[in-house]
């Protein structure tokens, strides 16, 4: 959990924004890397007898990694800007903090004639990744295609242009 300076609000981590007043959060401490021991080397009867046993994974420990990504302005505001995408939902859109818009890809700045919507559409990060308008007024774009239909995700991937207001983004993976 993250405590906002501000007004003391417990924040989920991995928040940029408070979710009660919107002001700042202070970074996240990382984590520091698992040690990881390496054996030393046994006799090569050893290493034989060894890599013959079958091996198997815990059944609850993912194999495959989660695809992750980021989007880079291509064109329209901040040319070369990048927003890093996180696990879960990942909210486009311009910070209002009075209708309660705290987007991890916040364009605000990026949007001098608000065309973006304050929650424009949804990126979810998961098996896949997806993009979904939700209800904005002018629309999201996929590689110039349709308007999406508010509701209906689309899965993103890599090189994909995203086009939302006049803004637009390269989805790529990381």
């Amino acid at each position: 959990m993250i405590q906002c300076a501000e007004c003391g609000h417990e924040n989920m981590d991995g928040l940029e924004y408070c979710d009660a007043c919107g002001a700042k959060l202070p970074a996240a401490t990382p984590l520091p890397a698992p040690e990881v021991r390496v054996a030393a080397a046994a006799p090569a009867e050893s290493q034989a007898a060894v890599s013959a046993q079958p091996t198997s994974a815990p059944s609850d420990v993912s194999v495959a990694p989660q695809p992750r990504g980021k989007l880079t302005i291509i064109r329209g505001g901040t040319i070369g800007k990048e927003f890093l995408l996180q696990s879960g939902d990942n909210l486009v859109g311009r910070w209002d903090p009075d209708s309660g818009a705290f987007p991890e890809v916040d364009l605000e700045m990026d949007d001098p004639e608000a065309r973006i919507s304050r929650k424009h559409a949804l990126i979810r990060v998961g098996d896949q990744i997806s993009i979904e308008d939700i209800g904005s007024l002018n629309g999201t774009f996929v590689n110039r295609g349709r308007r999406l239909e508010p509701g209906s995700p689309v899965t993103l991937h890599d090189g994909d242009e995203i086009i939302i207001g006049k803004t637009f983004l390269r989805f790529t993976l990381s």
